[in-house]
This record gives C-alpha cells, sequence and structure tokens, in this order.
C-alpha cells in the first residue's frame, strides 16, 4: 500500500476543462455540451489524465464523475461509469439520477425524515417513502459547486450548504478533491465545517459496470468481495433496525470472492426480498483503516479489477435493481436492471437516530473528514 500515497509527480501538467479548446476527451464526451448554468451559476466539464493513459471526466455540476477510461487486460480503454452527454441530462426536470454524484448532507437514509440533536427535533423532507434520502430532494447532487483548484491531475471543488437547507440544521461548507494519481487511483477527499451543530455524511455515488459496456452486460456474472463479517439488517423502508448481524451463512456474505449474481435472487432470505437485490450496509471489518481494502470487485469479462479503500466503517452496496430502462446515458445506451453497481462508502444508514453507532454529529470548531480511494488495474 505504499504506493497508495505517493502522487507521483510525473504526471501531465496542462489542464483539460470546459474552457480549454474544444476536443473530444477520450470517453468521447464534448466539453462545450457541459458549459451552461443552473440557477445561475457556471457548470463546466474537468478533465483529469495521468501518464498512463487513464481519464477522469468531472463536472461541477453535483460534483459528479461522468465518465472513467481504464485499460482492460487487452490494453483497451473502456468507460466503467453510468452517465449523460450533457451537463443538462443531469438536470433533476431532466432525468431523476444521482449518477457519479456527490452525495450530502446525509448520504443514505434517515427514518421518518426527522431527528433529534442536542434535544431539539429536526424535520425533513420525505423523498423516499416517509423517509429522507440522500439528503433530500434538489440536495448537493443537484447544486453547483464553485471550483476552487484544477489542474490535469487535481480538482478540488466547494459548497456553501445554508442553514435549513432541507431542514437540516447549521451552515456547512464542505470541499470535495479529487486526485487522479500515476498508478490510476482516483483519492476522493471530504471535508466539511460547520457554524452550528448538525450531522455530515458524505459520499460518492459512481455506478461501476466494469465490462464498459452497459447496454450488453450486467454486473450479475461479477466477482464481489466485501471485508465485512457483519451488516445492518433494514425494515420494508430500508430503514436499520439497530442490529448489527452477522453475513454468516447469508447471501450478503461476500468475505470471499463471489459471483454477484450466485445468490442475488435467494428471496426466502428477508433482506434480498425487502431490498430486490443487493442494497445493503455492510460493517467494514477494517473500521476506517484506509490501506486495507473495503471491497474488491472484478469484470471476467474484462479483467478490470476496482478496489475501494475507506475511512468510513461502512459501505453500501447496491446492484442498480431500481434501474429499469426509463434512462438513456452517454452514446444512447440505456441502462437496464442491474447494469450497475454502486460502491458506497458511509456511515451507517439512519445514524442520527441510532446512539450506539458511530456518530455523525460535526459541531462547530471541528472539521469533518472522510476519505476514499478507487484504484484500478486488471487481472489477466
Amino acid at each position: 500500500m505504499k504506493q497508495l500515497f505517493s502522487f507521483l509527480a510525473a504526471a501531465v501538467l496542462t489542464v483539460s476543462c470546459a474552457t480549454a479548446p474544444s476536443a473530444l476527451t477520450k470517453s468521447g464526451l464534448d466539453p462545450k455540451a457541459f458549459e451552461g448554468q443552473y440557477n445561475g451559476k457556471a457548470t463546466a466539464l474537468y478533465t483529469l489524465t495521468n501518464e498512463s493513459g487513464m481519464e477522469v471526466c468531472i463536472t461541477n455540476f453535483g460534483g459528479r464523475i461522468v465518465s472513467v477510461m481504464v485499460p482492460d487486460k487487452d490494453g483497451k480503454y473502456r468507460d466503467v461509469v453510468h452517465g449523460f452527454g450533457s451537463v443538462s441530462e443531469y438536470f433533476p426536470e431532466n432525468n431523476d439520477n444521482n449518477f457519479g454524484a456527490t452525495i450530502g448532507r446525509y448520504a443514505n437514509r434517515i427514518g421518518k425524515a426527522k431527528f433529534t440533536l442536542d434535544g431539539k427535533e429536526y424535520n425533513l423532507p420525505a423523498n423516499d417513502g416517509e423517509n429522507c434520502l440522500h439528503g433530500g430532494p434538489l440536495s448537493w447532487d443537484n447544486r453547483v459547486f464553485d471550483v476552487v483548484e484544477s489542474n490535469a491531475t487535481h480538482l478540488k471543488i466547494a459548497l456553501e450548504s445554508k442553514d435549513g437547507d432541507n431542514g437540516f440544521p447549521g451552515t456547512v461548507n464542505a470541499t470535495v478533491t479529487f486526485t487522479l494519481t500515476a498508478d490510476n487511483m482516483i483519492d476522493i477527499q471530504y471535508e466539511a465545517v460547520t457554524d452550528a451543530p448538525t450531522v455530515i455524511n458524505m459520499t460518492n455515488h459512481s455506478y461501476f459496470n466494469l465490462s464498459g459496456e452497459p447496454g450488453t452486460y450486467d454486473v450479475l456474472d461479477d466477482i464481489l468481495q466485501v471485508n465485512a463479517s457483519c451488516f445492518t439488517p433494514t425494515d420494508a423502508g430500508l430503514i436499520p433496525t439497530g442490529e448489527i448481524v452477522s453475513v454468516e451463512g447469508t447471501p450478503l456474505d461476500f468475505r470471499t470472492p463471489t459471483r454477484i449474481g450466485e445468490r442475488i435472487e435467494q428471496t426466502s432470505f428477508e433482506p434480498l426480498a425487502l431490498a430486490g437485490g443487493y442494497d445493503h450496509n455492510w460493517v467494514l471489518d477494517s473500521k476506517g483503516n484506509i490501506e486495507q481494502p473495503a471491497v474488491v470487485l472484478v469484470s471476467p469479462r474484462t479483467g478490470i479489477r476496482l478496489t475501494e479503500y475507506t475511512s468510513e466503517p461502512g459501505v453500501q452496496v447496491y446492484t442498480g435493481n431500481f434501474l429499469n430502462g426509463t434512462i438513456t446515458g452517454k452514446k444512447g445506451v440505456t441502462y437496464n436492471r442491474r447494469t450497475a453497481i454502486c460502491i458506497e462508502s458511509q456511515h451507517y444508514p439512519d445514524s442520527p437516530n441510532k446512539e450506539q453507532w458511530p456518530s455523525v454529529v460535526l459541531r462547530p470548531g471541528e472539521k469533518y473528514t472522510s476519505r476514499c480511494i478507487f484504484v484500478f488495474d486488471v487481472v489477466k
């Protein structure tokens, strides 16, 4: 893991973004299609590249990863994330999606759309049945972030979330820094401060398909390993019950590499039936140690391997169960059910209502930090 933290200086130092001369990206995106405005703020596309040939395209609308180009076992470059070919397609009035997005203030669900902090109850908008999901409607994934720093391997963006934003207390100032290293790692670092007690839980919501052909192949043949001995069972609304239960003997046991589709239809196991597949929070054995792998995903078809490291105590693994063929993405591809997998590093869902779990409270004078690293290589 020593290489994990060696950000080599040999990377290309010229910025490629929406302000650069028009040219298609390696993934086929037109930067001009991302030049726009949303609620009076300018949007753009920022392209990170390294000397190895990897490319990551990000828009400041929602802090979204739009494309990730990595080589397969034959050296062919493939785009391994879902997304759209223009910024307007990401706008909530055009597509209800969180492809590639920076999620805040609170990733995942808060039960009954409310929580109590320091004796005061806060009511949030219910945008997922009776629950609040991913910070509520028109949350950070649908805001334009300010660009603080950018070059060919580095993008830092910032957002101010006012007191009362979707019902959350305190004005929060958050930053997200994306770094593409010379050895094909996307290092995402989150920071936030607040002027009043609040709760916060940020993540990236990329939809991965390591075949690079989501119009043809789903993720059921991919091999998944999750470094977790326990998970948090949920009720019918996908809100954790408060228990932490062993994965031993269940379809959620991915401690050894297992084909995703091998047990996904075992609906006699109630958690799978409730979620329509995998959409669960695993309690990571790495316990926030970012030098230990949390999740490993391999496509036998392309040989592309994705390894996630995180400082978070949990990870939500979601197998695109609610993709239903109604969204058309880049290059006219229709995104059908289970054509992607999300690996969302996080504190546990509904933690504001579970005092026994790791705290998500942020107070004035403190700094929220979180880190997630996606490492790409190939298995021959």
